[in-house]
């Protein structure tokens, strides 16, 4: 068998058939496209549509919102901070903060921020600077000696009236 010999098998390929050429071809007259009305005409969107009923994407209840404030943040447990420091990824010298992370690997991209958890164990002492951390992370990192800055800023405090109320 040579390459100019190769072909499909018989009754792989179908011919196109010509619409639309009289009635006796079998597709003449409507050509394939039904009767009257909006779907026989080209241009026409009618998903969802219901006959003039109210459609379903209308009946049901919208729920919930997109938060438009919410911040995008990478989540690290200070186990994984540990293992690139046995791995000699993170230098325990400096200060960890998003930057550091990202040139360690452990963050493919720092997005708005860094939030500190207490999942694994940290055996080295180190400074970190996070938007955010976990009560059990702050409580590993300072019992070895390191220290957590973090970097949100505090909630406003409510202001007592001058009232008295």
């Amino acid at each position: 068998m040579k390459l100019n010999e190769i072909a499909d098998r018989p009754g792989a390929r179908k011919e196109r058939m010509r619409i639309g050429r009289g009635i006796g071809s079998g597709k003449g007259k409507t050509g394939g496209r039904g009767g009257k009305g909006q779907t026989a005409r080209a241009g026409v969107s009618i998903k969802g549509f219901e006959g003039g009923q109210m459609p379903l994407h209308r009946r049901l209840a919208k729920r919930g919102f997109n938060n438009i404030f919410a911040l995008d943040l990478n989540e690290v447990n200070i186990g994984r901070v540990q293992a690139a420091i046995d791995k000699g990824r993170l230098a325990t010298d400096g200060v960890v903060n998003a930057e550091t992370l990202v040139d360690a690997g452990i963050l493919s991209r720092a997005r708005d921020g860094v939030r500190l958890l207490g999942g694994g164990e940290l055996t080295t002492k180190l400074q970190f600077e996070v938007y955010g951390a976990s009560k059990s992370a702050v409580a590993a990192v300072e019992k070895l000696g390191g220290t957590v800055k973090i970097l949100r800023p505090p909630p406003p405090q409510k202001e007592a009236d001058e009232s008295g109320k």
